[in-house]
């Protein structure tokens, strides 16, 4: 499928399941509490599809899917008849609509927790945090060497690239100095510390990343696989070979070594190949080849294949996978919190802010990465979607329960006329809010980092 219209069907699935498990929230509590729903809407705008069911509540699907609402019976809206007072919404409890209010942002949290359950016990595949850093970068003047292998990050202790990664870009956020655990490839572990503390103010977390300059490593230059009929195989070369050298230059890894065939069979396709064979150098003269696969560019190849990347896989039972999505979902509770209490200390750049359409590529990237790849993105979603919505700002949920503790405090109901002013200041933050993070996304297209 194509990459911009995978990516909208993809966000639409995406804002589909969490729109509805969230307004759901809202729904079954309502109607729990004894509060008469009468529509249910997916979507805001025209009606695309709806229905009247036996409970009297309008079920619909509508035109703009950024978001969705339960509309209860409200004496505010409009004259409630007698005989139904006892299901207006107003006329409940104050504890009743603070359930109703939280509900949406808790169902979010269950979903979060089921996703990442499900995540664990399909197995979710992940590469050993196995690292390397770029020479001269803050990680390699710490004391990170090629083929070290995380064992703990911050005191975590850590089995897989991705959770090293969680608890750096926390990290990252606040600025702060990380201690590490590493074991080099001799099995001897020492411990490390990555000065964070001096990385500048106002960054997103992708030019921290750049600036610290840890990263997984790269396979070792050795052919795993040599292709029939290939430059490579035509010259001699053979499987187990340790690439050493093109053209004179020395081979650093993998990466480096397609580099250097890049640069160097540009000038001329006919390169000297230096090998170690069972101890014993080599070298062959290769012509390389410039070939494009399933509609990629061109590129130069010899025909070799890299060893594959030592892999990780975290496949629990319903017991284990339950304890291990607790945390999970924990660990990314306390961080979106400690991007968002950093961001508004000014200690974290609003540029770290993604709107519907890096929500749109990162869903179709995921969805066809696998189904525990696409459970863990709607996990992570959900989750930001559940805390977004708990944010005191009018008209979000967070807003409906600041005016329900303000009650709570004052022992009446805010007026209505501040409800009013609160909705407008509510839409103007709210609109500020997607305005900047649309304008993140355009510019990480137009410019990326």
């Amino acid at each position: 499928m194509n990459p911009f219209f995978g990516s909208v069907f993809w966000l639409l699935v995406t804002l589909g399941v969490l729109v509805t498990f969230h307004e759901f929230g809202h729904y079954w509590v309502a109607r729990r509490c004894g509060v008469k729903v009468l529509r249910f809407s997916v979507g805001f705008g025209k009606a695309l599809w709806k229905r009247v069911g036996r409970d009297g509540c309008e079920y619909q699907v509508a035109a703009i899917p950024l978001g969705g609402y339960v509309k209860m019976l409200d004496a505010r809206e409009g004259e409630v008849p007698p005989e139904l007072l006892s299901q207006e919404f107003t006329s409940q409890s104050i504890w009743k609509r603070i359930a109703i209010v939280l509900a949406g942002p808790g169902f979010n949290v269950i979903f979060t927790i089921a996703a990442f359950w499900l995540m664990f016990m399909l197995g979710r595949t992940d590469y050993a945090p196995i690292v390397t850093a770029t020479p001269q970068s803050m990680a390699a003047q710490a004391g990170i060497h090629p083929d070290d292998r995380l064992v703990s990050v911050g005191g975590t202790p850590v089995t897989t690239w991705s959770g090293s990664l969680d608890v750096i870009g926390n990290a990252l956020l606040s600025r702060e100095p990380l201690s590490m655990t590493v074991r080099d490839p001799d099995g001897t572990q020492r411990h490390v510390t990555l000065p964070l503390n001096k990385l500048p103010a106002g960054k997103d977390i992708g030019q921290y990343l750049d600036q610290l300059g840890l990263r997984p490593a790269p396979p070792p230059p050795i052919a795993a696989m040599v292709e029939a009929g290939q430059p490579a195989a035509l010259a001699g070369l053979q499987g187990g070979d340790h690439l050493v050298s093109v053209n004179g230059k020395p081979v650093a890894d993998f990466v480096d070594l397609g580099k250097l065939i890049a640069a160097d069979a540009a000038k001329s396709p006919l390169l000297a190949i230096g090998v170690e064979r069972h101890g014993k150098p080599m070298q062959f003269k290769v012509t390389a080849r410039k070939e494009s696969a399933q509609g990629q560019p061109a590129r130069w190849i010899i025909g070799v294949g890299a060893q594959p990347p030592e892999i990780a896989i975290q496949h629990y039972g319903p017991v284990h996978a339950l304890g291990a999505a607790l945390s999970l979902t924990w660990r990314h509770t306390t961080a979106v919190f400690n991007m968002i209490g950093q961001m508004l200390n000014g200690r974290a750049s609003t540029s770290n802010l993604s709107g519907v359409i890096g929500i749109a590529q990162v869903a179709n990237a995921s969805a066809h990465m696998g189904l525990s790849a696409y459970l863990e993105f709607l996990a992570l979603v959900s989750l930001s979607l559940g805390i977004l919505n708990l944010l005191p700002i009018p008209i979000l949920d967070g807003g409906h329960l600041l005016y329900y503790l303000i009650e709570l405090v004052k022992g009446s109901p805010v007026s209505e006329r501040a409800m009013i002013a609160g909705q407008y200041v509510g839409l103007l933050l709210l609109f500020t809010l997607m305005g900047l993070a649309f304008y993140n996304d355009i510019h990480r297209i137009v410019l990326p980092t």
